[in-house]
């Protein structure tokens, strides 16, 4: 819990005890470390800092502009106050740090999420602005009397890298100001940019007690540069690197099947890309999403090598001579021939009107095949020969071979011409 004495002053209630964990996870928390560790001469004193924030003995923290304070309370449970101190940053240096910030709006917004970029703290030592501590920099007092970091200013040190790794702000209101008057310095400055007016000398006078005019607040959105154009859409998708070196695969990994999904990922990368570039308005069907049966066939109509076929035919629910037929039959028409090949549903009313005058009249009496109906499937009487009627309304022709129906070719609405795909399958074969 943190409490907020105005924007000087902030006091963070005892942390729990940090046993069995570092004290700083990020980089700025390590350099704050670094700076004590670097700076203390007896590394005993450290290690009795450590323990005493490990065991809680740390008190709640005030942070202030060039001070921290805590009362830490010893091994032998007598309490001292401990504080630590840092230089706080000129005015001119705060001036040019505002400079620098209001020019890389990914500063602040970065500061805003708690996070303290390499390239912020760089930016500003290019500037002369040192943020991070170094060697020396964190000077003691203890009430203790040591002269130099003892167990009880140390322990300080450690429980405040817990803090920084929370809000880097907290650096920022020891450097001089709090997360509060730098967001305003920074406002003021962003508004100065864009008006052209002068940021007031007296940092506590506000030209604008009540916010400003929503044109001008717009107005300031043009200190950042304008989006960039859309890219050109790739011609196809581009090629997965190739997983075929020198360095032995893992047990149980196939490069191949690997390489073949890395190149199904890159086909649908580019459809999705495609179809979030449109830049016409004319709407259009979105790729019907594939139940798992279907996509197995999907997978295994496109793979180039027959490890990668067979994996996949592990899962896909049908027997090898059961999935080699589902891929002859997407290879002819993709989820409709599927549809087909496996749904037999019965035909009534007009449509079972409309399929047979198509049928009627699709040959002379005297050459009109006997057919045998069953649901949606007339099979040829005596032949090796159906014709399978989709819910679209087309024909679509199969042919028997060794026991199980196949698809012979693509769908016609025609029945007559479908059916003449099945006499040229039994021709090919023959």
């Amino acid at each position: 819990m943190t409490r907020y004495d105005g924007d000087s002053e902030r006091t963070f209630a005892a942390l729990p005890p940090a046993r069995g964990r570092g004290f700083a996870q990020t980089w700025w928390g390590q350099a704050w470390l670094k700076a004590l560790e670097d700076t203390a001469l007896d590394s005993g004193q450290l290690k009795a800092g450590r323990g005493l924030a490990r065991a809680g003995a740390v008190g709640a923290v005030s942070v202030r502009p060039g001070r921290i304070t805590a009362v830490v309370q010893g091994r032998d449970r007598t309490a001292h106050r401990a504080d630590v101190l840092l230089e706080e940053l000129t005015a001119d240096q705060w001036d040019r740090f505002l400079s620098m910030a209001v020019e890389r709006a990914g500063h602040v917004a970065a500061l805003l999420d708690r996070e303290m970029p390499t390239h912020l703290v760089e930016d500003a030592a290019a500037t002369g602005i040192e943020l991070l501590p170094g060697l020396g920099d964190l000077e003691p007092e203890c009430g203790c009397d040591a002269w130099d970091h003892c167990g009880h200013t140390a322990a300080l040190c450690y429980q405040v890298a817990r803090l920084l790794d929370q809000d880097p702000f907290v650096l920022l209101l020891m450097r001089g100001r709090g997360e509060r008057d730098l967001l305003d310095g920074l406002q003021a400055r962003s508004a100065a940019t864009v008006t052209g007016r002068p940021e007031p000398a007296d940092r506590s006078v506000r030209s604008d007690p009540d916010g400003v005019d929503a044109a001008e607040a717009y107005a300031m959105g043009d200190i950042l540069p304008p989006l960039p154009a859309l890219p050109e859409l790739p011609a196809g998708p581009g090629t997965p690197p190739s997983l075929d070196t020198e360095t032995p695969a893992e047990p149980g990994v196939d490069p191949g099947a690997l390489e073949f999904l890395a190149a199904c990922t890159a086909v649908e990368a580019h459809r999705l890309l495609a179809e979030a570039v449109r830049t016409d308005t004319e709407p259009h069907l979105a790729e019907a999403e594939l139940r798992h049966s279907e996509d197995v066939v999907r997978l295994v109509s496109g793979a180039p090598m027959a490890s990668v076929a067979e994996r996949l035919a592990d899962g896909s629910g049908r027997s090898r001579e059961g999935l080699a037929i589902a891929v002859r039959a997407w290879r002819l028409g993709g989820v409709a021939a599927l549809s087909v090949l496996d749904e037999e549903w019965a035909v009534e009313g007009e449509t079972l009107a409309r399929a047979r005058a198509a049928l009627e009249s699709a040959w002379d009496e005297e050459e009109r095949p006997p057919l045998r109906a069953k649901g949606n499937r007339w099979t040829v009487v005596g032949a090796p020969g159906q014709l399978r009627l989709a819910r679209d309304g087309r024909w679509w022709p199969y042919r028997k071979e060794r026991g199980r129906w196949a698809p012979a070719g693509g769908p016609a609405q025609d029945p007559a011409t479908a059916l003449a795909s099945v006499r040229l399958a039994d021709e090919e074969q023959a």
